[in-house]
């Protein structure tokens, strides 16, 4: 963990390399993950980079690969894995897999193949599977489109003789207006003797053919606005869908016949079929029934015919994508591979002919295993010119942050990068917040029975971790995958506070006993509980957590209110305190002396004087007997069956002389006495310290009435705040002026040692009024924020309380008002009971809790030390390049 508190060293490093064996080299370093390279021609587009042609190649086979994956795609074949990428970048050096004859075996290793080499091979694999697959598709699309059209004839054919035979007689005889029955045809009749009493200007000619149903109501529009009513149209629907040709999506379409009478119209006609794809068919006379059967007979054995050729291509194409699944991803790995070397050599920068020269940064335990892989490469390609790997010596820029993380610790790394980057060397927030934020999250959703549930939840993500780490996950698994371990520790602290606050779905659980008792087995309300112990005795004191019986007392709320918002205030100002020590550690650290004296001591002081003295007087509040103080300034009967209560520890003292009554420390009661009179504590303030206290005004008081304590619970309580209250005044103006102060010492030494011209003056003096800002700003930033950011802990009790609350009053309204009417009842109000839970505090309360978790870190704990503007490590890294392409 101590690795964990700091980021990792870096050192800036310089390696020059053969630009033969560059390639080599770059493969090497790209599976140590543990350099990231700066780019020295920043001052050259992409297309002036030395290998730019071999980037657009490996573009290139992008984009076929892409191709190989859609096609596979529309079959529903899933590309096969490529299997585990570190297993991959071990054994597959220039691994292809391929045809006989492409000079690359299936599996296997082209020993000594160079970049080149190896993107020639693929380009030749890759390029004969997209022209093949090109041309299938092309003699697919062909196909498709012979046969939808054969298929559209087909159900042409046979809707318009049936169109004919069934509907043309009653068109007709509404037309003539009766007067015998017409033959069928007698509309388009020419010459026939059943037509010869028709008008020859009477007869109709006809356009028929197939229309998307979609665009059916508008076609018909288009036709009655064009025609101004003068046609007659019919529909029939297609009931198999017929397969787009272009898309190979499946449209449902429906076969048109439209009647008209002028040329004109039908030009008209033509132009609407071709404005809306229609495809238009000419059909022979519907009265040559012999013809039109014939004509059906032959098409529809060259449905069958075209059927078959097409199914012959879709097997061929199938089989032909089957094997592209079995390689594609492999295939993209290695393509992946080869772009990010060679995008990273376009970083390099050749100072001398044959030699390239990069720079980058290098995690420092990894510097000896880079300069042995930079060696290595050049030893295997047998090259004279020695390489170097060397330390920069000069200034560095900004180092980058790296930390190294593993299943455990990864998710909290991620939530702490997500607000920001830690600074190079900067005390690292995850380390704290692996433990707190779980913590805080059950402290808000602290219940037994729905921490137990997200517990579980937690176990079988754990469980299935290897099968998920090998699956492509979508985002949203994918998130709760790398927050498993979070998951499980969220549901641990979730049962832990449950089992202190004793609340198990809003009921408590009697586990251990309690510890108080009524004096009746059915005690009415307003009946007060008794201690079955000694107060202080350890067999009066609940084993862990809560006694059960607070939560059938009358006055539950108020106790767990007070305990709650104590609890809320303790962990706010503990987890505040630990980010203001981190601060001075991380000044001591950079050896920042400023900081230290005029930053982080003020700060301390500040907090320590008024919020880390709350803390010690809650506690005071809790360790105090009251009920031995309240007593000893209690007037009572010498003979009265109160004197002698063992809730007092002091001596009892028999009183000397008559009065009204006696205290047990011997005081004379008079009657008119007031409770300073009768407390024997005498620590001043109205109670004189026998009576408890309300925290938070005595906490205000401290700023409004210095020097008065109303009701002090030790002795001088008066002016040790009064003390505290001094520091806490004094350390707010030392924050806002010395180290503004010694930095302008600082910068006048250095003008007199200086040459100090008029520019640099000015720029001191803007440098400097910039700091007075700056300080300012963060002297009124942490007064403030401290009291604010206290008040917003409050929400770990008010989000506690709200989850409590809830739990009970889904109990009661959907369990406890139905059992006693019936057994259907009961199930009814179970079913509500659980969906209420499910959705509401299995659901909902989590990522409430979560989110209010998450912000308390980033806003409340880390603005106290964290500067969130570190440059993340980027290393050149093929195993995160292929993670990336794999999600």
């Amino acid at each position: 963990m101590t690795r964990w508190f700091r980021s990792e060293h870096m050192e800036y490093i310089s390696l020059i390399v053969n630009e033969d064996a560059a390639h080599d080299c770059l493969a090497d370093l790209g599976k140590l993950s543990a350099i990231q390279f700066t780019d020295l021609n920043p001052d050259l587009t992409p297309f002036q980079r030395r290998y730019v042609s071999f980037v657009r190649r490996c573009d290139e086979l992008e984009r076929k690969l892409r191709f190989f994956g859609n096609e596979c795609d529309n079959f529903g074949l899933n590309l096969e894995t490529a299997g585990d990428i570190e297993s991959f970048l071990e054994t597959s050096g220039a691994a292809v897999i391929g045809r006989t004859g492409s000079g690359l075996s299936a599996g296997g290793k082209t020993k000594g193949a160079s970049g080149t080499q190896l993107l020639e091979s693929l380009e030749v694999e890759l390029e004969g599977y997209e022209s093949q697959l090109r041309e299938l598709n092309a003699y697919s699309e062909k196909l498709t489109r012979e046969y939808n059209e054969k298929v559209e004839l087909q159900e042409v054919l046979e809707k318009a003789r049936r169109f004919f035979m069934t509907d043309t007689p009653r068109l007709a005889v509404s037309r003539l207006g009766g007067g015998g029955t017409p033959k069928p045809g007698s509309l388009l009749a020419s010459g026939d003797d059943e037509a010869r009493g028709l008008d020859l200007d009477m007869r109709f000619s006809s356009i028929t053919g197939v229309v998307s149903t979609e665009e059916k109501v508008r076609f018909e529009r288009m036709i009655f606005r064009a025609t101004r009513g003068n046609c007659y149209v019919r529909f029939a629907p297609i009931k198999q869908p017929i397969t787009d040709p272009e898309t190979g999506a499946l449209v449902e379409k429906c076969v048109f016949i439209v009647f008209f009478k002028s040329l004109s119209i039908e030009t008209k006609l033509k132009k609407i079929c071709d404005a809306f794809f229609a495809h238009r068919y000419s059909l022979p006379d519907m009265d040559d029934a012999p013809a039109v059967d014939r004509m059906l007979t032959e098409n529809a054995q060259e449905l069958v015919d075209s059927r078959t050729v097409l199914l012959k291509n879709q097997d061929t194409r199938f089989r032909l994508c089957q094997m592209l699944a079995q390689h594609t991803e492999r295939w993209t790995w290695i393509v992946l591979r080869e772009k990010a070397t060679y995008h990273t050599l376009n970083m390099f920068k050749a100072d001398v002919a044959g030699m390239l020269r990069g720079e980058g940064w290098v995690i420092s335990e990894s510097f000896d295993d880079v300069r042995s892989s930079v060696n290595r490469a050049h030893s295997d390609m047998d090259s004279n010119m020695p390489s170097h790997v060397d330390q920069v010596p000069k200034p560095w820029p900004t180092p980058p942050t790296h930390f190294t993380t593993n299943k455990f610790t990864y998710g909290y790394q991620e939530f702490v990068n997500t607000y920001g980057i830690p600074r190079y060397r900067e005390a690292n927030p995850a380390l704290f917040t692996a433990a707190t934020f779980p913590f805080l999250f059950g402290v808000m959703y602290g219940d037994i029975g729905h921490g137990l549930f997200l517990f579980c939840a937690g176990l079988y993500l754990l469980w299935n971790e290897d099968a998920n780490d090998k699956r492509k996950l979508d985002e949203m698994t994918a998130g709760l995958h790398a927050g498993r371990y979070m998951i499980v520790m969220m549901g641990f602290f979730a049962v832990y506070a449950g089992l202190v606050y004793n609340d198990c779905f809003s009921l408590g659980l009697n586990l251990f006993g309690t510890r108080w008792t009524f004096g009746s087995d059915s005690p009415e309300d307003g009946e007060v509980a008794e201690m079955t112990g000694q107060y202080g005795d350890g067999d009066s004191v609940y084993p862990f957590g809560l006694d059960p019986m607070w939560h059938v007392a009358a006055n539950e709320l108020l106790f767990f209110n007070s305990f709650k918002m104590k609890l809320s205030v303790i962990f706010g100002i503990s987890q505040m305190f630990m980010g203001t020590c981190l601060r001075g550690i991380n000044a001591i650290y950079f050896g920042q002396r400023l900081d230290f004296l005029f930053e982080f001591l003020p700060m301390v002081a500040f907090a320590c004087s008024l919020f880390v003295y709350m803390v010690v007087l809650i506690f005071m509040k809790w360790s105090i007997n009251w009920n031995s103080r309240m007593l000893s300034a209690t007037c009572l009967d010498p003979n009265g069956a109160g004197w002698g209560s063992v809730d007092y520890e002091g001596e009892w003292v028999q009183c000397q002389g008559a009065g009204y009554g006696c205290t047990p420390w011997g005081y004379v009661c008079q009657g008119n006495d007031s409770l300073a009179d009768k407390c024997p504590l005498d620590y001043g303030g109205s109670g004189d310290g026998c009576q408890p206290p309300n925290l938070i005004t005595s906490l205000i008081n401290i700023a409004l009435s210095p020097g008065n304590v109303d009701e002090p619970m030790y002795m001088g309580q008066a002016g040790v705040q009064g003390i505290l209250l001094a520091i806490a005044g004094l350390s707010v103006p030392v924050l806002l002026v010395a180290k503004p102060y010694f930095m302008s010492k600082e910068m006048a030494s250095h003008a007199v040692h200086g040459h100090g011209d008029d520019d640099d003056d000015e720029g001191e003096e803007h440098s400097f009024g910039e700091i007075v800002i700056h300080q300012a700003i963060e002297t009124i930033e942490f007064v403030l924020g401290m009291v604010s950011n206290t008040a917003s802990y409050l929400r770990l009790w008010a989000l506690s309380l709200a989850h409590s609350e809830l739990a009970t009053v889904f109990w009661e309204k959907a369990m406890l008002s139905t059992l006693n009417i019936n057994w259907f009842a009961t199930f009814i109000g179970y079913g509500v009971f659980a969906g209420t839970t499910f959705g509401v505090l299995l659901m909902m309360d989590v990522l409430e809790c979560f989110l209010h978790a998450l912000r308390l870190h980033w806003v409340e704990f880390q603005n106290k030390f964290f500067k969130a503007d570190g440059i993340r490590f980027s290393p050149y890294s093929f195993k995160q390049i292929l993670t990336d392409a794999s999600a």
